[in-house]
């Protein structure tokens, strides 16, 4: 609890109805990021001769920025374009020039991009372009890679992507776009997902159009089909002319060289993903099952004194539904006594709150998105399953709702373990101080700071565990530094997350 999402993107070659479609896709990626979101498509100007990329993005939800007809059938036209929503982990969130798809124009003509991640070696490298007299329209780390493809001296735009990949470190699941390509690319530790999928068939006209998208449930919301990941280290390259045959193994692939193996981003799992969507080749939702299953192993619901009633076991939505019922079933098929129920209900529609004076604005936020169902807790142990606790601020205010709503004891489970490091690959953790795990030295003491009866994590080997056993079928590494601090790609001895974050 605490963690916020990074960003959503997508991309699609091969309909003239590309910038509906990614508007689609967007709205279903809206849980990866919040806070702006942007469409460009590619299309032929007849009147100027040339090719051109039209492009529309604002502050807000997918809803709001795309909010009339004319958008679509005037504007953003073209049978291919990307998309991004955003939630800023570096580069500040108050700027308008922050806010992707990035597009520029260069001697090789125009060229889109929309990134997740963060650049572990974004400061060196804006040091160096600064030197060398760079000037930056934006504090993101992702204009670096723009900046490196346009000095590329390659001459095919594939080969300068390529050259201005082997030059970067850290997270970047990238959709880029040329005036003939949609270009899709992983970096070579697999840090954040990106799927493959196709809509349509090679007998319709024009064959198949072609979409890759942070998760899979992008590919259910307009009917395509989910092909295959883009793997780590891959550069796909999708044209009209090999997109037509409907066989994905004919795509140009290239491989960015890779120094630090394989390490996708374990908290995909735990949290950050829906959990009808299919990650690293797997639907979260079985993972997220089997993570609440090993829970239950090490951490049960308490004893319940003979008369006393039953324990229930609620999730904090929505996030920690699918792993509460793991969690609840897996207790009782040991022999404890419990029952899932849904005790908190989650506000969907939550805006800008407004505080009215004496009023805590952390409580208020709080109370704004949860409300708790009163007649249900009331006189009954309850036992919460959530799938992170980040800084407590907002476990703590929960604690305090499930008390004022009269459950005789609360009990708190958490499905991962203590954050206890800033993660700099994306994830929204904050530097070490900021972390409640942090500032106790035993658990007990941090369920005494949240107020509740007992308090319990999944331990790094039981998440681990859960994760291998839920997917076998994916064999490659996962990254668990903010649990353990071991960072697969190197990050400077004292780093500390704000100075990673330039701005």
């Amino acid at each position: 609890m605490g963690a916020n999402d990074e960003c959503g993107i997508f991309g699609i070659l091969g309909t003239p109805e590309a910038a509906r479609h990614t508007y689609y896709g967007l709205h279903a990626l809206q849980h990866r990021g919040q806070e702006s979101s942007g469409i460009v498509t590619s299309t032929y100007d007849e009147a100027e001769e040339r090719p051109v990329m039209p492009i529309h993005k604002d502050f807000g939800l997918v809803l709001d920025v795309f909010d009339e007809e004319e958008l679509f059938s005037q504007k953003l036209l073209g049978d291919h374009g990307i998309g991004h929503n955003r939630y800023s982990t570096s580069g500040a969130s108050e700027s308008r020039t922050n806010v992707q798809p990035f597009l520029v124009h260069d001697r090789k003509g125009n060229l889109a991009l929309s990134h997740n991640g963060n650049l572990s070696n974004a400061r060196e490298l804006r040091r160096a372009f600064s030197e060398q007299g760079t000037l930056f329209q934006t504090t993101s780390d992702s204009e670096l890679i723009l900046h490196l493809i346009a000095q590329s001296r390659r001459e095919r735009r594939v080969d300068q992507i390529i050259d201005a990949l082997t030059q970067v470190e850290g997270a970047f699941s990238l959709v880029l776009l040329t005036d003939d390509h949609l270009i899709a690319v992983r970096d070579p530790n697999g840090f954040r997902p990106l799927a493959l999928g196709r809509l349509g068939d090679a007998g319709q006209p024009g064959g198949p159009a072609w979409c890759v998208a942070s998760e899979t449930c992008a590919f259910d919301m307009i009917g395509a089909d989910y092909v295959r990941d883009v793997e780590p280290g891959e550069i796909l390259v999708i044209d009209r002319e090999t997109a037509a045959r409907g066989d994905a193994s004919a795509f140009e692939s290239y491989e960015v060289p890779g120094r630090h193996g394989v390490s996708q981003c374990i908290f995909e799992y735990v949290y950050f993903s829906r959990p009808d969507s299919k990650i690293f080749g797997e639907m979260v939702d079985k993972v997220r099952r089997q993570i609440g299953r090993q829970l239950a192993l090490e951490a049960p619901v308490p004893e319940v004194e003979e008369g006393e009633k039953e324990p229930i076991v609620i999730p904090v939505p929505d996030s920690a539904n699918t792993a509460t019922l793991g969690y609840a079933n897996e207790c009782r098929k040991q022999g404890q006594r419990c029952h899932f129920e849904i005790g908190l209900i989650r506000n969907h529609y939550v805006g800008r709150t407004f505080i009215a004076p004496g009023q805590d604005q952390r409580e208020m936020k709080v109370r704004g998105k949860f409300n708790t169902v009163e007649g249900l807790l009331r006189g009954r142990p309850v036992v919460v399953v959530d799938d992170s606790i980040v800084r407590g601020t907002t476990a703590r205010y929960l604690v305090d709702m499930l008390r004022d709503s009269g459950a005789a004891s609360v009990h708190f489970r958490v499905t991962s373990p203590p954050v206890v490091n800033p993660c700099f690959y994306g994830m929204d953790f904050p530097n070490e101080s900021e972390l409640l795990a942090n500032q106790f030295d035993e658990v007990a003491e941090i369920g005494d700071f949240l107020g509740v009866d007992s308090l319990a994590y999944l331990s790094v080997e039981g998440l681990m565990e859960a994760v291998q056993t839920a997917n076998k079928k994916n064999d490659l590494g996962y990254c668990n530094a903010c649990f353990t601090g071991d960072y697969p790609v190197p990050v400077e001895p004292g780093q500390q997350k704000e100075e990673f974050e330039w701005r």
